[in-house]
C-alpha cells in the first residue's frame, strides 16, 4: 500500500491543497420533478369466487385505464405471475442454475404435479367492448389494442380468468408450513407499469416489483368459515358477521360470504384466508387502527409472541410517523402467512414460528416498507435497494430507539456484508437488473442500500439527511422516484453536489480506501488508494494527549456539511495525496474515527 502511494507521491508531493468557492446545488440538474411528473392510473374491480376444494378461483376483471402519458400506446402487457410456480418457468430455471439459490425455492418448482402448479388462463379480454388478440408468454400477457390508447384517454378493459393456487413455495401459495390455507399475493392478472422509460413488463423470476397506482374494488366469495385479513378497507363487516373494528361474532347461515374491500391509491392488492384465524385489533394513536391475524392453533410460545408484537408495532408506527411522515391509511394489517415476511400495501404477510426478536424485527421491517414502497413506490426491479436499503436503515434506527438494540451494531453487520460483497470478487453494480444478478442480490439491496444512507449522513449531516428522508416522503409519495429523484432531495436540503456519490456508489463498483501516509512532526500526508472520493473526518492527538478534529470537503461536493471540526481546504479527486499541517507536534493520526465511510482497508486509517 504504501509502495503504490510512494510510486506517485514525487508527482503530487509539492502540490498544495487549493481551496474553492463554495456553490449551492444547481436547480437545472435534470430529474423527475414532481410538478412536471406523470404517471398512468388503473382502476380495479373484481369480483373473485374461491373454490377451497380444488384450490382454484375465478375471476372477473374491470380495470378502467388511463393514459396520462405523452404517449400513444398500441398495446398493453398484463403480469400473470402464479404462471412462475410450474416446471420450466423461468423461475424454475433460475432457481436450478443460479450459484446460491433460494432455498425456498431451489428444485420444488420442477417437482410440481399438474395439481399443485400455479396458473392464470385468461379466456376473454375486451377493450371496450372488443375482443383483444392476445398471447400468454410465461408470466406476461401480451395484448394487441383494437384501437390505439391515446394521450389523456380513458379505456375500460374487461377480463374474465380462472386460476390454480399453487402449492406454497415463494410467498404465495396455499398450505404452507405452518398450516395456513391460502397466501394470495401476486395472484391476479395485473397491468404492468407504462412510464417515462416505457413498458416494464417483467418476467416474474426473482422477486422484485412495480405497479400502477389505483383505487381496488374487490369482492371475495368463499366458504363461510374461511375469514379473510387484506390489502383495504372491508365494506361489509355486518353482512359477514365479522367486524374489523370489533371483534369476531357469531356467523351468519348460508354455506358461502362474499367479503368485499376496498383499497384507495395503491398499487397492488394482497389477502390470506384461513379458517383457524384469531383476530386482534390495536390503535395507533392519531394512527391507523392494527389488524393481526394469525392463527389459533399457534403454540402457546408463539401466541405469546403475537401478543407481545402488538403495543410494539404500536410504537413503530409512532416512530415511521414522526421521523419520515404520517402513514396515510386508517388501517393496517399484520398476517400470518406466506414464507418469512413480504409487504404490500396497507399488509404484511409473515410466518408466525420464530423467535420472539425474528418477529419483531421482520415485522418492523415490513411495516417500514409501507413508506418506502408501498407509498413510496420506486421501481424495485431496477432499484432495489431503494425500497430495501432504505427500509433496512430506518427500521434499524427504530429498533435501537424503541427496544434498546445497538443501531451501530445493526449498521456495522451492514457494513460488514458491504465488505465481504467487495472481498468476494462477486459485486456488480446496484444498477443490475435484480433478475441479472449473478448471485442473489441480498447484500447489495440490503446492506450496501443501508449503507448508502448511513454514508450520506457522514457526507451531509445527520441533521440534513433526517429532513432529507422527510422531505422525500412528502415530494414523492403515491409516486414512483428513481435515484436521482431522492439524490437532487438531498442537494436541496444539504446545498451540496452529490451527483458524484449517487454515480460512484450504485452505478459502480468502485471502491473507498483512504490511508494515513505520513506523519512528520506537525504535517500531516493522507492518501488515496480507492477510486471513490470522500470528504474526509481525521482526528488529530497531540503530544500533550489533547485531541483535534479536522474536516476535509471533498471539492466536487461544492460546499461542506456542518461541522465543529476544525475546517480544512478541500481535497481535489484526482489528487492521491494531501498535507496539512496540525497546530501542535502529532502523537497519532486516525481517518474517520466513527467509522461511518466504509473504507474498505480500515487498518492504514489510522498511524
Amino acid at each position: 500500500m504504501r509502495k503504490i502511494l510512494a510510486s506517485i507521491s514525487c508527482v503530487f508531493m509539492l502540490v498544495s491543497c487549493v481551496g474553492t468557492t463554495n456553490l449551492s446545488a444547481q436547480e437545472s440538474m435534470s430529474s423527475q420533478k414532481p410538478n412536471g411528473y406523470w404517471q398512468q392510473h388503473v382502476d380495479y374491480i373484481m369480483e373473485i369466487d374461491m373454490d377451497v376444494k380444488s384450490n382454484t378461483y375465478k375471476g372477473i376483471q374491470k380495470l378502467v385505464y388511463t393514459n396520462n402519458s405523452p404517449d400513444t400506446l398500441n398495446r398493453v402487457f398484463y403480469h400473470l405471475y402464479f404462471n412462475a410456480f410450474q416446471p420450466g418457468s423461468e423461475m424454475d430455471v433460475r432457481a436450478r442454475s443460479i450459484a446460491d439459490p433460494d432455498p425456498r425455492i431451489g428444485d420444488r418448482i420442477v417437482q410440481l404435479k399438474p395439481d399443485e402448479i400455479g396458473f392464470i388462463n385468461v379466456s376473454s379480454l375486451k377493450q371496450n367492448g372488443v375482443e383483444l388478440r392476445r398471447e400468454t408468454v410465461g408470466t406476461v400477457l401480451e395484448v394487441e389494442l383494437a384501437k390505439p390508447i391515446m394521450p389523456g384517454e380513458k379505456v375500460t378493459f374487461d377480463m374474465v380468468f380462472d386460476a390454480q393456487i399453487p402449492v406454497q413455495i415463494r410467498r404465495s401459495g396455499r398450505h404452507n408450513k405452518e398450516g395456513v390455507a391460502f397466501t394470495m399475493s401476486q395472484w391476479f392478472p395485473k397491468l404492468a407499469e407504462y412510464d417515462f422509460e416505457g413498458w416494464h413488463a417483467y418476467e416474474y423470476i426473482q422477486r422484485e416489483f412495480h405497479g400502477v397506482w389505483g383505487d381496488y374494488d374487490v369482492k371475495i366469495s368463499i366458504d363461510k368459515d374461511y375469514i379473510i385479513g387484506a390489502t383495504g378497507y372491508l365494506q361489509n363487516p355486518n353482512e359477514i358477521g365479522y367486524g374489523y373494528e370489533t371483534a369476531s361474532v357469531k356467523r351468519p347461515p348460508g354455506s358461502r360470504l362474499t367479503w368485499h374491500f376496498k383499497a384507495p391509491k395503491v398499487h397492488d392488492f394482497a389477502w390470506a384466508a384461513d379458517p383457524d384465524y384469531e383476530h386482534d385489533t390495536i390503535q395507533v394513536p392519531n394512527g391507523p387502527i392494527l389488524h393481526f391475524l394469525y392463527k389459533k392453533g399457534l403454540s402457546a410460545v408463539y401466541k405469546k409472541h403475537w401478543k407481545r408484537l402488538q403495543p410494539i408495532a404500536v410504537e413503530h408506527f409512532q416512530y415511521f410517523n414522526q421521523n419520515l411522515g404520517p402513514y396515510p391509511y386508517k388501517q393496517y394489517s399484520i398476517i400470518q402467512g406466506g414464507d418469512r415476511g413480504m409487504e404490500y400495501p396497507m399488509c404484511t404477510i409473515v410466518n408466525a414460528e420464530r423467535t420472539f426478536g425474528g418477529l419483531v424485527g421482520t415485522v418492523v421491517h415490513e411495516i417500514a416498507h409501507n413508506w418506502f414502497q408501498s407509498v413510496i413506490a420506486n421501481n424495485e426491479a431496477k432499484h432495489e435497494w431503494m425500497d430495501e436499503g432504505f427500509t433496512d436503515y430506518i427500521s434499524d434506527l427504530a429498533l435501537d430507539e424503541i427496544n434498546g438494540e445497538n443501531f451501530d451494531t445493526s449498521i456495522e453487520d451492514a457494513y460488514k456484508s458491504y465488505f465481504e460483497l467487495v472481498g468476494s470478487g462477486a459485486e456488480q453494480p446496484q444498477t443490475t437488473h435484480s433478475d441479472r444478478y449473478r448471485f442473489n442480490f441480498s447484500y447489495s439491496a440490503y446492506s450496501k442500500g443501508a449503507v448508502f444512507l448511513a454514508q450520506l449522513g457522514y457526507i451531509i449531516g445527520e441533521e440534513h439527511l433526517k429532513q432529507t428522508l422527510k422531505t422525500y416522503y412528502k415530494e414523492w409519495a403515491f409516486k414512483h422516484p428513481t435515484p436521482n429523484d431522492f439524490i437532487r432531495v438531498a442537494e436541496k436540503t444539504s446545498g451540496l453536489e452529490l451527483d458524484w456519490y449517487l454515480i460512484d456508489w450504485t452505478q459502480t463498483t468502485n471502491t473507498i480506501d483512504y490511508t494515513v501516509y505520513k506523519v512528520d512532526g506537525r504535517s500531516i500526508s493522507l492518501g488515496r488508494i480507492g477510486l471513490m472520493p470522500m470528504p474526509i473526518d481525521v482526528r488529530v492527538t497531540y503530544s500533550d494527549d489533547s485531541v483535534e478534529d479536522f474536516y476535509i470537503p471533498l471539492r466536487m461536493m461544492r460546499g461542506e456539511k456542518p461541522s465543529s471540526a476544525t475546517l480544512l481546504t478541500d481535497w481535489a479527486w484526482s489528487y492521491p495525496l494531501y498535507t496539512f499541517e496540525a497546530n501542535k507536534d502529532v502523537k497519532s493520526v486516525e481517518i474517520d474515527p466513527k467509522q461511518l465511510m466504509a473504507d474498505i482497508d480500515r487498518t492504514n486509517n489510522k498511524m
